[in-house]
């Protein structure tokens, strides 16, 4: 197996912090399934996933080059990566953002519901950031098969982010009704914010000292 089965199952927690606090990718994904149904709904998720395969790519070929020309420069890559998570995480315990869905666009068809959330994940600079400041922390960089434990973390999320979005795009009248209340919006800050601090912290203390 590529990765520690610890580390894999500290990396899924996190990122299962990070997947269940609504996104631009939530919001379209539950727009679609309100607005054109359920097809459109998990072209949507397709689309998402897609999206993260992009970024995976680009996370491979970036890091594995860094590891192999600068263990420094990545290693500081992963510090800032860490205090980036530590700052979501302050973000959280703060309070939820505003989470509101236009249902009020036009039907659209599931090729246009795909191409919009590929575009929507791929273009927005948080999650490019999120693959910078995640992966490096997961990553043994004193073993050769770099890209193998790259693509493995990049599968996990993968998966972790079809079973959350998947049920999302089924049953998007109910998912929407959920998330916009406001007890449900400050549980899911505060937990995932714990979570991401604390991953932060332990992140720090083991590239620090």
């Amino acid at each position: 197996m590529p990765i520690d089965p610890n580390t894999l199952a500290a990396f899924s927690v996190t990122v299962l912090a990070i997947v269940i606090s609504p996104g631009p990718d939530t919001m379209l994904i539950i727009r679609y399934g309100l607005t054109s149904g359920h097809r459109a709904a998990f072209a949507a998720v397709a689309g998402v996933q897609m999206g993260l395969v992009v970024h995976t790519l680009m996370a491979v070929a970036g890091l594995s080059v860094l590891i192999a020309t600068s263990p420094v420069l990545f290693r500081t890559v992963a510090v800032v990566g860490a205090g980036y998570l530590a700052w979501l995480g302050l973000q959280g315990l703060r309070g939820p953002g505003a989470f509101s869905i236009d249902n009020t666009k036009e039907a659209v068809p599931a090729g246009k519901a795909c191409r919009d959330a590929i575009l929507t994940n791929v273009l927005n600079p948080k999650v490019i950031i999120l693959f910078l400041a995640l992966f490096p922390n997961f990553v043994a960089m004193e073993r050769d098969d770099v890209s193998a434990q790259l693509w493995t973390l990049s599968a996990t999320l993968i998966l972790i982010n079809v079973a959350w979005q998947a049920p999302l795009a089924w049953l998007a009248k109910e998912a929407r009704r959920w998330l916009t209340r406001p007890r449900t919006q400050r549980v899911v800050s505060t937990v995932t914010g714990a979570i991401l601090l604390a991953f932060a912290a332990l992140m720090l203390y083991e590239h620090l000292l």
